[in-house]
């Protein structure tokens, strides 16, 4: 009996212990189970908060940072400009040297588009340089009239043709030295010139190029001869010519001067000015230019490539686009 009544008593004070191990379990369960989604929140949250930090880095390039880094962000920029605009190409319609010689004459205070409605009539009329050098300045102007200024126009162009007939046997020479001696052409024509017709590497620093590198903190230059000395030291000679039109096209269709599409824009995370223009997505959509905003190029006759990719030819002068 003693034995029964203490087994008993041990039992009814064992029970309190065993309830509350049961308790503790339970509640161990529970926090296993809810565990794991606490976890994977946290892990989202911290990767979240990572991956803003990380943008926010990216975009801000350090000023200070080495000519080593400067070189590899600057060369990225251009693989990665190469494959948004794998089409790139002068956009100025010309079929030889003499023809490109004059449209980037013409080009000055102008748009390439008003350059390519203008001159096919010019290039019919004179299709060479000796036609040009013996023509009636007063029919060269009014052919010329809706690129502006062209009378100072009319005088270089025909300038320059009698410069290429008297001292290069009426060609287009394909020297640098040469070309710069020609009335009304500077080294940014220049280059544009053996670029394009001669396939000898340039770059060509126009108004474009010159902002561009300048808010990508390549260089902080302002003459045209120094940006081109500085911006070369960046790149192999080769990728001189087409880094030219890739700065150029994303100048004139994503990265405008007074509002760019910082939303739209392929190299955010390499731009240290990024957030000076449109971040918001969908707005900046609206701001893309030519065939990125799904309107017309620039030029009449654009390369074959251009119009596989989905671009579309500019219209004739006179004629809505």
């Amino acid at each position: 009996m003693e034995k029964r009544a203490s087994a008993k008593k041990a039992a009814k004070k064992a029970a309190p212990v065993r309830k509350a191990a049961a308790v503790k379990k339970a509640t161990a369960v529970k926090k296993a189970a809810v565990a794991p989604e606490k976890a994977a929140a946290a892990v989202k949250e911290a990767s979240a908060t990572k991956t803003v930090a990380a943008k926010t880095v990216a975009t801000k390039p350090p000023r200070n940072e080495s000519q080593t880094a400067l070189v590899r962000r600057a060369r990225r920029i251009n693989r990665e400009l190469a494959e948004v605009f794998p089409y790139a190409h002068p956009e100025l319609d010309f079929e030889n040297p003499f023809q490109l010689i004059l449209a980037t004459v013409l080009s000055a205070q102008t748009t390439d588009l008003r350059v390519n409605q203008t001159t096919p009539a010019l290039f019919a009329k004179y299709p060479t340089p000796e036609d040009l050098a013996a023509a009636n300045p007063e029919e060269v102007e009014e052919i010329l009239r809706p690129t502006g200024f062209f009378r100072a126009k009319t005088k270089s162009v025909i300038g320059l043709s009698k410069a290429l007939v008297e001292n290069f046997g009426g060609e287009v020479p394909g020297r640098l030295d040469d070309l710069v001696t020609l009335p009304g052409v500077g080294r940014k024509t220049a280059f544009v010139v053996l670029g394009n017709a001669f396939g000898r590497p340039g770059i060509t620093v126009d108004t474009h190029f010159m902002r561009l590198v300048r808010r990508w903190q390549w260089t902080d230059e302002t003459d045209p001869e120094k940006i081109e000395a500085a911006v070369s030291a960046l790149f192999p000679k080769s990728d001189w010519t087409d880094l030219s039109h890739h700065v150029i096209w994303h100048g004139r269709r994503i990265c405008h001067a007074r509002k760019p599409a910082c939303g739209a824009c392929p190299i955010a995370p390499l731009c240290p000015a990024y957030g000076e223009g449109e971040t918001d997505p969908e707005k900046a959509q609206k701001l893309l230019k030519y065939e990125k905003g799904g309107f017309p190029g620039q030029r009449l006759n654009p390369p074959q490539a251009y119009l596989d990719a989905g671009g579309k030819a500019a219209p004739p002068l006179g004629v809505a686009g």
